[in-house]
């Protein structure tokens, strides 16, 4: 009896413990670790959110870009975070699914060591080259790099990037030849296409304006349907059936967060992204789309995707020492 009695004292006051932790949360400002530079799509898409958290939570939320690997040096400072929901991640796909296939050591587990919070954004990729190439259709791109001596070279936000894969599996279904050129994100890598250092990337929607500007070419878009925003651009897939490659962003935290404050971030960002406001700022600064799923759907994709470019990434032979 007096065991069963402190079994119950001991659990209640845990409990009551806990109760006050989440009470208390967020009792400081809250960190959203983002893997590429300022400007990009994971940034642009953590500072609105990030914004919005803020304002619900009433604690400031600060955006830490650590670039690097990837987005390995990112993940992994979120992974051996306090699980707390101090610190959170604004991570990509590639950060989560492909990163464990192309490097021969990982310092983390991206399944085992992160929890999915939240999705936050979904979109496409452009085919983008510098307007200097004499290509003004898809398939002029292909027929000129197919005849180019020395190769075409094409940017990159980062070896096993999104871009990166998407390009080579482009090579892969065409036939083409180029040489792949990686930087230290997609703002970089936008940055020597316009320049002309590079011939083509696969331009992310934060790059809206360098097309409209005419510093890029826009020729074909990498999702199964055409884009909203460039509805007079073809899918690679009215030429090549079958071709498909879209992005999503996700929030993650640390494995080991209480249940209480993952539920409490997960009914705070799903507010936020349902909100009309947030919708017309993602559009405006990066042409990006809400992606609103359930925890259960968000952890489906994840798998699917992990395994999907487990596949990819063997047929194409990519890997990062």
């Amino acid at each position: 009896m007096k065991l069963g009695l402190w079994r119950l004292t001991f659990a209640t006051a845990a409990m009551l413990v806990a109760a006050l932790a989440i009470a208390q949360y967020p009792s400081r400002p809250i960190r959203i670790v983002v893997p590429i530079p300022p400007g990009g799509a994971p940034d642009v898409a953590a500072r609105v959110l990030g914004q919005k958290l803020s304002e619900a939570m009433g604690q400031p939320v600060v955006i830490e870009n650590r670039v690097g690997s990837n987005g390995v040096i990112a993940a992994d400072l979120v992974a051996k975070s306090a699980p707390d929901g101090h610190t959170l991640g604004l991570l990509a796909d590639a950060n989560i699914a492909i990163n464990p296939h192309i490097y021969r050591k990982m310092p983390l587990d991206t399944l085992r060591d992160l929890v999915p919070v939240a999705s936050v954004a979904a979109n496409q990729f452009v085919l983008a080259i510098n307007p200097s190439l004499p290509a003004q259709t898809f398939p002029d791109f292909i027929e000129y790099a197919r005849r180019a001596s020395p190769p075409l070279h094409y940017a990159s936000g980062g070896n096993g990037s999104q871009h990166h894969l998407t390009m080579e599996m482009l090579k892969l279904r065409t036939g083409i030849d180029m040489v792949h050129v990686p930087y230290k994100g997609g703002v970089p890598a936008t940055t020597a296409t316009v320049a002309g250092e590079v011939a083509a990337m696969w331009a992310g929607s934060s790059n809206a304006g360098q097309i409209r500007a005419g510093r890029l070419r826009a020729l074909a878009v990498s999702g199964a349907k055409r884009s909203a925003q460039y509805p007079e651009l073809p899918t690679i897939a009215e030429f090549y059936p079958g071709f498909e490659n879209s992005i999503w962003l996700g929030l993650f935290a640390p494995a080991g967060l209480p249940g209480a404050v993952l539920a409490r971030l997960r009914e705070e960002a799903k507010r936020a992204l349902e909100s009309p406001d947030l919708k017309e700022k993602f559009n405006t600064a990066g042409g990006l789309e809400p992606y609103v799923t359930t925890p259960e759907e968000f952890n489906a994709v994840i798998l699917r995707d992990h395994a999907k470019y487990a596949r990819a990434v063997r047929d194409l032979g990519i890997r990062v020492d």
